[in-house]
């Protein structure tokens, strides 16, 4: 894309059509890179990763928007992994009726987004499970260096 657009812009006069036979013509003089393509697969497995990379953070990210509020109103929620932090989140907003009409709601959107997460963990790892590439590699004594993945 990159060269097509540098031979285009030598172009005088810059229209949609000019463009369209700019590129007919580097097509038939062969003035072009070849792209690998991934496959089907390998994208589904990156879309994968992706959405639950961004699960993930809007989890942390609510979770300390939680934490953010109640700091606020003098509540210091004790770090706690899962379920101890909601534990400790509903622990501090037993005597706050007014604050806990706030803070749960974004506490059940955070749930919610945590089971969505695991889920697509889970999906994740029977994929990895799956896959000989991976399994080759956790094979391979080179593997013992890499820092696993988050489940």
């Amino acid at each position: 894309a990159r060269h097509a657009k540098a031979a285009l812009d030598m172009a005088a006069n810059k229209t949609d059509a000019n463009d369209a036979d700019g590129l007919a013509h580097l097509a038939e003089v062969g003035f072009f890179r070849e792209v690998r393509v991934k496959g089907f697969d390998s994208m589904l497995s990156r879309t994968l990763i992706a959405a639950r990379t961004k699960l993930v953070r809007a989890t942390l990210d609510i979770a300390g928007q939680i934490r953010g509020l109640m700091k606020t109103f003098g509540l210091i929620v004790a770090r706690g992994i899962g379920g101890k932090f909601e534990a400790n989140v509903c622990g501090l907003l037993a005597d706050n009726a007014a604050l806990a009409r706030i803070i749960l709601p974004l506490l059940e959107a955070w749930r919610g987004l945590r089971i969505q997460a695991t889920a697509l963990g889970r999906q994740l790892l029977a994929e990895a499970r799956g896959s000989q590439k991976c399994q080759l590699l956790c094979r391979s004594p080179a593997s013992a260096l890499l820092p696993l993945p988050p489940t």
